[in-house]
């Protein structure tokens, strides 16, 4: 399980910088609307650092570990003061500040089917030589 956990801390890392970097990135559709196309593309980034860390350690705990420590970075860089501020809180940042909870959420429920689990075996079942 530390393994997965020291895999999620740089897979987070990677992703709360490049999404950061990435989130501004709009698409500019008519005069006045833009649609934010980096935030998405941030997202998906992530959801797929999840996946990877979820299929590869069978284990929920570095992909919610992945998504809370993005979250955490996006929020403290999104909390700074104005003139230091890395995520604005306009469309584009709020879509990738709260994106992040909502990508986890669904990284979550979808690696469920990654855990590890035990053999028919080993399972625990009901007690032999009970009278019935």
């Amino acid at each position: 399980m530390a393994g997965g956990v020291a895999a999620a801390v740089p897979a987070a890392l990677f992703a709360a910088v490049a999404g950061t970097a990435l989130h501004r990135q709009l698409l500019l559709v008519a005069a006045d609307v833009a649609l934010p196309l980096g935030a998405l593309a941030a997202l998906a980034l992530l959801g797929s650092l999840q996946l990877f860390l979820g299929a590869a350690f069978r284990s929920l705990i570095p992909t919610a570990a992945c998504g809370v420590l993005c979250y955490v970075l996006a929020g403290w860089w999104s909390a700074m003061e104005p003139g230091k501020r890395l995520i604005a809180g306009d469309l584009a940042g709020n879509f990738w500040v709260y994106g992040i909870a909502v990508v986890t959420v669904l990284m979550l429920a979808w690696c469920r089917r990654y855990r590890r689990r035990l053999p028919a075996a080993n399972a625990p079942g009901p007690a032999t030589g009970a009278p019935a």
